[in-house]
């Protein structure tokens, strides 16, 4: 086994790092860095730009959350809008849905797709060339842009801001999004770790509250990422706060969904609660 670590900076100050193991991959696509590790804790594990994305053996974390909360709110969604995500992982997370008729991926890099059908079954678990999935290699702000179609779920699953995916985290892209989405529709997304990129956590929040009429943070802990870990729901009238434990479950088995490794009914709640400390992050104006 190598000596080489993986190390990823949450900040100026601090960051993680974990042992790589086994380099399978590394090159550079016409947009980034890409590669791919079997490690001894994650299994394989895929970076971006140096910035880890997604491994086989946690993605359950962060994709269960991302889609569920939302998807299950719905109370039938048939279709689906991916930006990013070539990984696979929200695509099968929503096929999970007896309902979806249709997801649509859009994903700038055709790396991260070739790489993930090679190496990341374990991640998409064939997900990427079911037939419900349409696959578009095209810069997302453009698709949605063009794009007449609406859709009951729009999941953003992209990269940190930064390089290609900085136009993604703007109030021009979240206001394009919202007028794809169909009545009674949500958006996902993941906000960044509100203690070690507190501001960042904010600022996304207050962008994304002056779209949409109601907006949900929510938080847990993503060993990957090594920090807890933000997201947030958005839409006009969805509201996964109102949605009980109880409900939760009901859906879960009313739609034939088991194979779930994290949500859960009370997982639902207790990722939705806010910490005092966040709520004081997201009410202060003075910073």
């Amino acid at each position: 086994m190598g000596d080489e670590l993986l190390s990823e900076w949450l900040n100026q100050h601090s960051g993680w790092f974990t042992r790589a193991g086994r380099r399978l991959e590394k090159f550079r696509s016409r947009f980034q860095e890409i590669e791919v590790y079997e490690t001894p804790d994650f299994g394989r594990l895929f970076r971006l730009d140096g910035s880890f994305m997604s491994s086989e053996r946690d993605e359950f974390f962060y994709h269960e959350n991302l889609v569920h909360l939302a998807a299950v709110t719905h109370p039938d969604p048939k279709t689906a809008l991916i930006i990013g995500g070539g990984d696979g992982g929200s695509a099968k997370e929503l096929l999970k849905h007896p309902g979806i008729e249709k997801i649509v991926i859009a994903e700038l890099d055709e790396g991260v797709l070739a790489i993930s059908r090679q190496y990341l079954q374990a991640v998409h678990r064939g997900a990427l060339d079911h037939p419900k999935v349409e696959i578009h290699i095209t810069d997302g702000l453009a698709y949605v842009r063009d794009c007449r179609d609406s859709f009951d779920l729009i999941v953003l699953d992209l990269t940190d801001p930064g390089g290609p995916a900085e136009p993604l985290y703007s109030v021009e892209f979240y206001s394009a999004c919202r007028a794809r989405l169909a009545p009674g529709g949500a958006l996902t997304l993941h906000v960044g770790a509100p203690v070690a990129q507190a501001l960042r956590f904010r600022d996304t929040i207050r962008a994304l509250r002056t779209v949409f009429g109601i907006v949900r943070p929510y938080t847990l802990h993503i060993p990957l990422y090594g920090a807890l870990w933000g997201m947030a729901c958005a839409a006009d009238s969805l509201d996964p706060l109102q949605l009980q434990t109880a409900e939760v479950d009901r859906r879960l088995r009313e739609r034939g969904i088991a194979d779930l490794r994290y949500y859960n009914g009370d997982t639902h709640q207790a990722v939705l609660a806010q910490p005092n400390f966040l709520r004081k992050l997201l009410e202060d104006r003075e910073n």
